[in-house]
């Protein structure tokens, strides 16, 4: 098996960027690697989190500490939901080089960006400087220039219908 560490980016306004992510991590789970999965923005319950988060050598990390989309936070929501990003970003990469993990796994940090909530720079410098076996995978709606650049590999995944839109909301097992 190869050791070079690649970027890969699941992006666009379809379903199934996380759950895309969320596949790629099963699979190199399956090897025994360790897994870090950090979820910004959501509160780590989905199917498929609460499933690899029980196998032994993944590591699942969910931050949204207000329970809220971002544009219905207060300031001082935002504030504190930036702080607990912040954290929990640098406590990831820091124990994915600590342990030599294989991959990271960095859902709806698109959002986290582009919502302020982790400074695009912080992400880039990472990306920049991360150990060279470590693959990355990046989600999200909207990525910047600078997140589209630094990745080896995007898919883009475009809506052309879905049940939301009809008012049917995310179902247990299915889109959650």
């Amino acid at each position: 098996m190869s050791r070079t560490g690649l970027v890969h980016l699941y992006c666009g306004d379809g379903k199934g960027k996380t759950t895309c992510a969320m596949g790629l991590a099963l699979r190199c789970a399956s090897y025994g690697e360790p897994i870090v999965i950090v979820q910004f923005l959501k509160d780590g319950t989905s199917g498929e989190s609460r499933m690899l988060a029980r196998l032994e050598n993944v590591t699942l990390l969910a931050v949204n500490p207000c329970h809220k989309f971002v544009k219905a936070m207060t300031e001082a929501e935002r504030e504190q939901c930036k702080q607990a990003v912040s954290r929990t970003f640098h406590m990831a990469t820091d124990f994915v080089v600590r342990n030599h993990a294989r991959m990271l796994v960095l859902d709806e940090v698109c959002a986290a960006v582009t919502n302020r909530m982790l400074e695009e720079q912080v992400l880039l410098d990472f990306l920049e400087n991360k150990p060279k076996h470590l693959e990355i995978v990046m989600t999200g709606r909207n990525p910047t220039l600078c997140m589209q650049q630094s990745a080896d590999y995007i898919s883009e995944i475009h809506k052309k219908k879905h049940p939301f839109d009809q008012g049917i909301h995310a179902r247990e097992g299915i889109e959650k």
